[in-house]
């Protein structure tokens, strides 16, 4: 079985570095030349929780030109970047599951438009941060959760059974509550660290900014208190703690000056409030700050 992965930011070439570990073929389709060149030059390396390097040897190609049948194909480009990828996607056999790995919600309707078969999301609950173009570095343990949308799970087996035990793979039944909670998540610590300019562990450290993510969680909680269960105030420290070193994804933007995925994580999670009559005017503040540092460009 191939594995191509479209997208060699920071979660595909993490996730590309582990399977490559266990399967013959693993392909990286990335955007630059230059990247092209310098994974075929160095390999691709990742950089362990343990201090130690892990090198590994994938294919790269710039295109889907010749894709096989007998591929599965991972999604792993930033939501902003997808309407460039489903014309191509459309163009692949209907027989070649795919599985996305995008933060937020926005993508769950439009990928299921795709003539293939099986599609499945997926919720990354590692951290990974790109050194450079051929070095990714692991910054936190944890889970790759997958949730099918139609077809069946068995293609996606492959990567349980042959990964280890820093990179595990579980299923889990519904897509929607998957994805939304990772959103939540999202919530908790991206808008704040990303207006702050701090990393996740400053969060907690900070007896300011702690009374921020006290008050944005327990109003995040009151419009959701199905997910309190899930998510106590103290696993969010938990998770502030365990990524302390960490910058966030929407930090990562905002400093490179990329777009955002606020629409896609606060603004789903503020549209899924509304329906229910809730108001959150914390994690509204937060997303037009935001949306205001993205539109004038401002250089962090």
């Amino acid at each position: 079985m191939d594995i191509i992965v479209i997208g060699a930011g920071s979660v595909g070439m993490l996730v590309a570095s582990f399977l490559s570990e266990c399967n013959d073929t693993v392909k990286l389709i990335v955007r630059r030349e230059n990247q092209a060149e310098q994974l075929l030059r160095h390999g691709l390396v990742r950089k362990n929780l343990d201090g130690t390097m892990t090198k590994t040897k994938v294919q790269v190609a710039m295109d889907l030109e010749g894709i096989s049948k007998q591929s599965i194909v991972i999604i792993a480009v930033k939501y902003g970047e997808l309407n460039q990828i489903y014309p191509i996607l459309r163009t692949i056999h209907e027989d070649i599951p795919l599985l996305f790995l995008q933060n937020g919600l926005a993508h769950l309707e439009e990928a299921v438009q795709l003539p293939q078969k099986t599609i499945a999301f997926g919720s990354c609950q590692f951290g990974a941060e790109r050194e450079n173009d051929y070095t990714i570095v692991h910054r936190g343990q944890g889970v790759l959760k997958i949730a099918m949308e139609r077809g069946t799970a068995t293609p996606f087996h492959l990567f349980s059974q042959k990964t280890n035990e820093l990179f595990q793979v579980t299923f889990v039944e519904n897509v929607e509550d998957m994805l939304f909670e990772k959103a939540l998540l999202n919530c908790f610590i991206n808008p704040l660290t990303a207006i702050l300019r701090v990393k996740n562990g400053m969060l907690i450290e900070n007896p300011h900014t702690y009374k921020l993510l006290e008050k944005l969680y327990n109003e995040l909680m009151i419009a959701f208190p199905e997910k309190k269960a899930i998510f106590p105030f103290e696993e969010v420290e938990k998770l502030c703690r365990k990524t302390a070193i960490n910058t966030s994804s929407m930090l990562a933007d905002i400093l490179h000056k990329r777009p955002t995925e606020i629409d896609t994580i606060v603004g789903a999670v503020l549209k899924r409030a509304a329906k229910r009559g809730k108001t959150l005017p914390i994690l509204t503040t937060l997303y037009h700050l935001i949306v205001a540092i993205e539109e004038s460009g401002e250089k962090m």
